[in-house]
Order: C-alpha cells, then structure tokens, then sequence
C-alpha cells in the first residue's frame, strides 16, 4: 500500500535525536507504527521550510542554498525582502502523533523551474497542505491544479504574516474558488501547535476522501 511506509524507505534512519523520548511504538518490538506520506507545497517563500521546521521532532533535512543575481528575474521578493535561501531540491521532517502514527512531510521547491520534481516527491503520499500568502494568492494556483489533476486529497492553509491584512477562511475560499468540502484553514508557519492542527486537518480530510 502507497501510504504506508517506513523509514528504510526513505533511506532514513528510524532513529531519533539522543536527547529526545523514545516514542512507544520505538521500544516495543511488537508494535509497527502507521506511517504515511504528506507533501507541502505552495509558491515561493510562503513559509513551506518554515513549516516543517518548527513541527518536526528530528533535525529536519534542508535543502536550502544562497539567492544569487541568476534569480532576480525569476524570483520575486516584493513580499519577502529579507529572504537570502531557497529550497532546491525538498524539505524533509517526521513528526509523530497518536503514539504511533508518524508523518513523514516533505516539502516541494516553490520556484516554477524545480517544478519537474513534484511527481517524484508526492508518490506514495496521503494528502498535500496548500500554502498560501493573501499578499500573492494566485502564487498557489499552480499547487491547486497539480494536486487537483492528479486527485490527491489537499487542505489549504493560509500562512498569516506579520503586517499582512487578516482575511476569514471563506474569504480566501472564495477568491481561489476552493470547493466546499475541501479545508481552507489560517495558520502560521512558526507555532507547532498551529501546524500540528493543520496536519490533523489533512489527515481526517484524507481518510474521509478514500473510498471504503
């Protein structure tokens, strides 16, 4: 089954931090975790590494490199000036909910050239988080075609960024045209208490959009 996963299949070791709990299901050997797959995805500099950064309970893997001039015409900091990194290739982190329900996130490239690595990163997965920034809207749309195209479950979460006018859910509902059974949540990036509300979001839309 494409969603159930382990570590082994992602070339990770199942191990975490020295200085982190066990969790249960690491120290009965009896007990296999329910692991599954979800993606992160949105445009460039929404807050996607951010994201996976403050929930993740092992050292998340980055892979971040500096801006250079090459990207000045394609890369647009109007809303983020102060942004010098992007991700080139994936964000990666683990976080485990329930005991023994571990997701494993994986976070794309924002930029339009890194696009053609999508396809490989969303296999396998349960659902996508679809970030958002109301400053840039039509910066998700992109996201919200792929994952509509090919029918994986998706939630949308609006990163609210300091200074940025606060919109209502269905406010941003309506502007992107979101179907009504599809989530459209306000989020930040930086709390894990708010991402981790995200993520259970995703997952019981998720569940309720597989088919008995």
């Amino acid at each position: 089954m494409d969603s159930v996963v382990s570590d082994a299949a992602f070339g990770v070791s199942p191990l975490v931090e020295p200085d982190e709990p066990l969790q249960p299901w690491q120290t009965d050997p009896g007990r296999a975790p329910i692991a599954t797959k979800i993606v992160v995805a949105g445009g460039f500099g929404v807050g996607k590494t951010t994201l996976v950064t403050s929930v993740s309970e092992i050292t998340p893997l980055q892979t971040e490199a500096l801006m250079t001039e090459a990207s000045e015409e394609t890369d647009d900091l109007t809303a983020t000036p102060e942004k010098l990194t992007t991700t080139v290739a994936m964000d990666f982190g683990r976080i485990t909910l329930d005991d023994d329900l571990v997701l494993y996130l994986f976070g794309t490239p924002g930029q339009q050239r890194f696009w053609f690595m999508w396809d490989d990163l969303v296999r396998g997965a349960i659902g996508a988080v679809v970030m958002a920034d109301t400053r840039r809207l039509k910066d998700c749309f992109p996201a919200l075609d792929y994952f509509e195209s090919c029918g994986l479950p998706y939630v949308v979460a609006v990163n609210h960024f300091d200074g940025s006018e606060r919109f209502e859910p269905e406010d941003v509902r309506e502007a992107l045209t979101i179907p009504r059974h599809i989530p459209v949540m306000i989020m930040d990036a930086r709390r894990r208490i708010s991402v981790i509300e995200t993520l259970l979001s995703l997952v019981g839309h998720a569940l309720d959009e597989t088919p008995e």
